[in-house]
């Protein structure tokens, strides 16, 4: 457990949004190098990991990237308007810290907008649309945030850290996907040390929230026999959302996602689905299923390419996704990683 908070926490804690993974990609392959044969990048900026050898081959694909924020403009007096990249809550924003990362190095700043001392009564009635909002860096003015290395492009994500709730539970920003991204890594050592040598491509895709970008130009290259996501999934066990809005909770294992998007995302492979339930039984991982309405994962792009890939998805359940505050059970983490290895482990079987 201690294992899988170290690596959830150092993952969290650094900062990537889409197009801009660097930092991450790092600390993956950092990671993934003393469990794999190959570790390379390709020029989407993909880390693709590499071991094992033979059929039938296995893609499991992790995105890596965050949603953030993006500096459109700077204003004459020093303020710095944004564009959203990636599905925000605009309600989230208001008055978090964030970091900017200029040329120069990180730059802290906050979210203002203006005060409800003087808003209009029907202002203080309406949400604070983002549009609305600005971040304030200190800067007296635009040539002073141009010396600090802001420029328009830069990219934003929130100032959070990842802190222990009761229990196996954290919280922190971009657990999606940064938890399935830590679960994938966990699986490649457990892997190692059963000594699994089913042929394993494990991607950490980028551009996965604005678009499923890099999960459809590796999958195009790697042309696996199989594949996985794993990802996010909501829970409705908490104030706000009801379990026949979403009947999985945290804490209760992985879930094997059955259908996202109301089956305009992914409807999984038959194949696989018997092939992670049955792997969970006989290993006694605890799993739940999920047929989800909204949303979708890496695995609706890996599915469509070339002449069609058999396709799943293992999600971690993650209270108030797309937020700062995301939370989750480390013990749901630690069997998805179970889950992940002993599937790989066995796909000889069933593919």
């Amino acid at each position: 457990m201690e294992e899988m908070y170290d690596i959830v926490e150092r993952l969290s804690n650094a900062h990537g949004v889409s197009g801009y993974e660097d930092s991450v990609r790092d600390i993956v392959m950092e990671l993934a190098r003393p469990y794999c044969d190959d570790v390379s990048v390709d020029a989407m900026g993909n880390v693709i990991c590499t071991r094992g050898s033979g059929a039938p081959s296995v893609m499991v694909a992790a995105h890596i990237d965050e949603i953030g924020l993006m500096v459109k403009h700077i204003e004459d007096e020093g303020f710095l308007r944004f564009a959203r990249l990636g599905g925000w809550f605009d309600q989230t924003l208001l008055n978090q810290r964030v970091v900017v990362h200029s040329d120069k190095g990180d730059v802290y700043g906050v979210i203002g907008s203006k005060p409800p001392h003087v808003m209009k009564e029907e202002e203080r009635k309406s949400v604070v649309k983002a549009e609305d909002m600005f971040i304030d860096v200190g800067a007296k003015s635009a040539e002073e945030v141009e010396e600090m290395g802001i420029h328009v492009g830069t990219p934003i994500t929130p100032d959070r850290h990842v802190v222990r709730l009761a229990g196996n539970r954290i919280t922190g920003k971009c657990f999606d996907n940064r938890i399935g991204v830590a679960c994938a890594l966990y699986a490649l050592r457990l892997l190692s040390e059963w000594g699994v040598s089913t042929r394993l491509y494990l991607v950490g895709t980028v551009q996965e929230e604005v678009g499923l970008k890099g999960a459809r130009t590796s999958a195009y290259q790697i042309e696996p026999d199989v594949a996985l996501a794993v990802d996010t999934a909501i829970p409705g066990d908490h104030p706000g959302i009801t379990k026949k809005e979403a009947p999985v909770e945290i804490g209760k294992g992985p879930i094997i996602m059955l259908v996202d998007a109301s089956g305009r995302g992914l409807i999984a492979h038959p194949k696989v689905v018997r092939w992670l339930r049955e792997c969970a039984k006989r290993h006694d991982i605890p799993v739940q299923l999920d047929v989800s309405e909204g949303g979708t994962t890496d695995a609706t792009a890996i599915h469509l390419t070339k002449g069609g890939i058999p396709t799943g998805c293992i999600g971690i359940p993650v209270r108030y996704i797309h937020s700062p505050v995301e939370v989750a059970d480390l013990e749901d983490a630690v069997h998805a990683s179970r889950l992940l290895a002993r599937a790989i482990e066995c796909v000889g079987e069933y593919f």
